[in-house]
């Protein structure tokens, strides 16, 4: 059973010596990485965070950073949050199918995720 999956962001986190991270690999949650978030402080007081604190668990790699804090996931740009949180949703809810541009012409495709791990 596959239970990590690479990515490509849209844009891509900067770090503060200027490199570029787009590619990365998220896991399937477990049970844990929905509820811990919830007892995260930073929730606690804006509901909104635990969001972020959930993406931070389920990334392995985001470029050469592993594993990826909140703190990273903070600083990415709003379409690369949204692109992962998608990616977590359809990974996790049952839908494999990602909506993705090619980073070099930029013609729109869907992706099946779980394509490489069914049966013949």
């Amino acid at each position: 059973m596959k239970t990590a999956f690479e990515f490509v962001l849209p844009r891509g986190y900067l770090d503060a010596a200027g490199d570029l991270h787009r590619d990365g690999v998220m896991r399937l949650a477990t049970a844990r990485d929905e509820v811990d978030p919830l007892d995260d402080p930073r929730a606690a007081a804006n509901p909104a965070y635990a969001s972020i604190a959930l993406v931070s668990r389920v990334l392995v790699r985001l470029g050469r950073i592993s594993p990826v804090p909140p703190a990273i996931v903070e600083g990415l740009f709003a379409s690369d949050f949204v692109y992962l949180q998608e990616m977590y949703l359809q990974l996790n809810e049952g839908t494999h199918h990602v909506a993705t541009a090619c980073p070099s012409c930029g013609t729109r495709f869907e992706i099946d995720l779980l394509a490489d791990t069914e049966a013949a």
